[in-house]
């Protein structure tokens, strides 16, 4: 089971959740975060921190863990 990653946005880039996922302590980690780990977006391997995730997105982190965007509650 994925673990939920709420945002309050339409949609984030992947550096901005993996900061707000608590993966990385800074976006400007986010670059070398993704030549480090291998990570999948809905299934594919994606290393571009710009790419936008939209809500149930699944983002899966070898070594790190699953997660899903979820609409955080108004």
């Amino acid at each position: 089971m994925p673990e939920i990653i709420e945002i309050d946005t339409q949609e984030i880039t992947l550096g901005q959740f993996l900061k707000l996922a608590n993966i990385i302590d800074s976006g400007g980690m986010a670059k070398v975060f993704l030549k480090e780990f291998d990570v999948y977006v809905n299934g594919e391997l994606d290393d571009r921190r710009g790419r936008k995730l939209k809500v149930n997105d699944v983002i899966e982190i070898e070594e790190v863990g699953t997660f899903q965007v979820g609409q955080a509650s108004e």
